[in-house]
């Protein structure tokens, strides 16, 4: 075939249902993937660690009819292609395990969707756990939070719904073809996000919503966010898998306390229990996330009033709007003595200016 190229034999790989685990053995023994197009079958049959029957499948569909059918049919249906070799792959997803190597969207998204958090939970969600959902992902919103989740009914349904109320962005992660609507009861975000977002899979078009297919979604989901809120979970759910993904990828995870006899809490509560940060109240969240500690930060400093103050409250504003900081430096950087910068700092506290975390900390407030 004429313009063949290693993005494209990526993509013709990954529609025939190659693993990426699979490509990535083809990868590191044919580093140019187009002379994956030009071997002959025993060059292809002697490849270590690939089964007969995926070269078989190479093989038979290596023909220009099917490689121009599929790119007819991604176009046909606006479909956007990522690839792992292309410059906007997105960089968390470099970094986890069995990352996927074709990533097909509806929307776009952006460097907005670096601040990201995922919101997981039971499909059959309580009003509880509506409630908090509702509540927190408009407060993440409030901070130009993206709101990552998989498009599965109860809390993810409600998660996507509210951040596109709330005229924020969402991703929604599918576990099944783009043009594939599951469940149905979905399809309404689904015309909807890409408008403000995006839907992404790693299944080509056709592929139905197997089983298997979630676990591996569930790894975008965290693989994608900084860190993941479970809302509601059953002991054994897809919530948790999601939530041991974000451990083995190093991310944070957070989890709703409940009732303790109700089994939409089980699984949060034995998050909890084994060392997930309990959330209360969207504090908890930022508290363990720096690029949010870090935007509040800057959207107080650029809102901070400094005209009418003293001197010293000047500079000590000016020390404490660099970060949080301990009244020690605060002494040193600023050569007055202790009393006097105690004095400063209640009546810039009083001003509602800055508070004092533990630890004789401060920071604006």
């Amino acid at each position: 075939m004429k313009g063949i190229s290693n993005r494209k034999v990526l993509i013709w790989l990954n529609s025939l249902g190659i693993g990426n685990r699979n490509i990535d053995k083809l990868m590191k023994q044919i580093p140019q993937l187009t002379d994956i197009w030009w071997a002959s079958s025993e060059q292809l049959y002697s490849l270590k660690g690939i089964k007969s029957k995926i070269i078989e499948k190479i093989i038979h569909y290596r023909n220009n009819d099917y490689i121009n059918k599929l790119f007819f049919m991604i176009e046909e249906q606006n479909i956007r292609v990522t690839t792992v070799l292309d410059v906007d792959y997105p960089k968390r997803l470099y970094h986890i395990y069995d990352n996927p190597k074709v990533i097909y969207s509806r929307g776009e998204w952006s460097e907005e969707d670096d601040l990201s958090i995922a919101v997981v939970g039971s499909r059959k969600a309580t009003n509880y756990g509506k409630w908090a959902t509702e509540k927190i992902v408009k407060e993440l919103v409030d901070l130009d939070v993206t709101i990552v989740s998989g498009l599965a009914l109860g809390i993810d349904a409600i998660a996507h719904k509210v951040a596109l109320e709330e005229n924020g962005r969402t991703i929604g992660i599918l576990g099944n073809g783009l043009d594939i609507v599951y469940p149905k009861q979905n399809e309404g975000l689904y015309e909807e996000i890409p408008r403000k977002g995006a839907i992404i899979t790693e299944y080509f078009l056709g592929i139905p919503p197997l089983a298997h297919n979630f676990p591996q979604r569930n790894r975008m989901i965290s693989g994608l966010s900084l860190g993941v809120l479970v809302i509601e979970a059953k002991e054994r759910s897809g919530s948790l898998i999601t939530a041991h993904h974000a451990l083995e990828q190093g991310k944070e995870v957070f989890a709703l306390p409940g009732n303790i006899n109700s089994i939409f809490s089980r699984g949060t509560n034995k998050l909890i229990k084994d060392g997930a940060k309990l959330v209360m109240d969207i504090d908890d969240i930022i508290e363990e996330i720096y690029e949010l500690q870090d935007k509040i930060h800057s959207q107080k400093k650029e809102g901070i009033d400094l005209s009418g103050l003293s001197p010293l409250e000047v500079q000590i504003m000016e020390i404490v709007q660099e970060g949080p900081t301990h009244r020690d430096a605060i002494t040193i950087k600023t050569g007055v003595d202790i009393s006097t910068v105690n004095s400063v700092l209640t009546i810039l506290e009083l001003k509602g200016m800055i508070k004092e975390m533990t630890g004789g900390i401060f920071t604006l407030s």
